[in-house]
């Protein structure tokens, strides 16, 4: 089974070669190119539940404005918002009202402008010296006039996995999720590592168990803020959990036969899965394909 993530799949012609052509550039900046219509970072959707799309002419006062690329030959832009988004993603509930609806393609579309945006805003200031930043090449760097650093969009590599013992899969709630939801294992990729690593540690710190053949599944670029996820499966040693309370309130193993009732009837089983958006929605259908092989 080949695995499909929302917000893969960008549509657009990222056309790197126009991003360091300064006159080029300014000649596809005319007011009558398009710009993506957004409150701060959540999107406007029109009648259709797609994208809007503005005039450039009418994009804020002052604000910088990011290419995106080139969708058919024609030039896209989005204008920085005046602040990033620093609040955690299960908080964005207009944000997920907006875009539970959209379309594949725009989707990640959506994702990627957002987290280039919200990358912008929220990176005005240079990390060498602390002066301003201007945007370059585009909007895919920031170069600083004072120290002449380049700085430039970054991702963070997140491991996320399913552990498997028995025939049964281990999943865990935070405190901060909807009540009786659960979810694959994840966590940050430290400096020094390889995924394998990754999610050998993140598995043994939050739960307590030894994992051993990790294979990758799938990625997903997860743009809250900007965060690529790697979806790993591994084998446990044994069954014994020991949490670590800071991360996971609860972890539990469970059958197939309750993964499938989570899907089919999520009000009576005994937990919620991962709502579609989320890879690990995706990471449990796979599981249970696999199992069926």
């Amino acid at each position: 089974m080949r695995l499909k993530t929302p917000f893969a799949g960008h549509p657009l012609d990222r056309a790197d070669p126009l991003r360091g052509d300064a006159a080029r550039l300014a000649e596809l900046m005319h007011g009558e190119a398009r710009l993506l219509r957004l409150e701060g970072l959540i999107p406007r959707l029109g009648d259709d539940r797609r994208l809007q799309w503005g005039r450039l002419a009418d994009a804020p006062e002052g604000a910088d404005v990011v290419f995106l690329g080139l969708l058919e030959g024609e030039p896209l832009f989005a204008a920085v918002p005046t602040e990033g988004d620093p609040d955690p993603a299960y908080t964005r509930r207009e944000t997920w009202a907006a875009v539970a609806d959209l379309p594949a393609d725009e989707l990640a579309l959506y994702g990627g402008a957002r987290s280039l945006l919200d990358w912008h805003a929220r990176h005005r200031f240079c990390a060498n010296c602390g002066q301003p930043t201007v945007l370059a090449k585009g909007g895919w760097q920031r170069d600083c006039p004072s120290c002449s650093a380049s700085h430039f969009p970054r991702t963070d590599p997140v491991t996320i996995m399913l552990v498997e013992h028995e025939g049964r899969v281990l999943l865990g709630r935070n405190a901060r999720f909807p009540g009786r939801s659960y979810s694959a294992l994840a966590g940050f990729i430290e400096p020094g590592e390889t995924i394998e690593e990754a999610v050998a540690r993140e598995v043994f710190e939050e739960a307590g168990v030894r994992v051993r053949d990790v294979t990758y599944i799938a990625s997903q670029p997860w743009p809250f803020p900007s965060q690529l996820m790697i979806a790993c499966h591994a084998y446990a040693d044994h069954d014994a959990l020991t949490l670590d309370a800071t991360e996971l309130e609860d972890a539990q193993w469970f059958t197939r036969g309750q993964v499938i009732e989570a899907f089919e009837r999520p009000d009576s089983a005994r937990f919620v899965p991962p709502f579609p958006l989320a890879v690990a929605h995706h990471m449990l259908r796979w599981w249970l394909e696999k199992s069926d092989d």
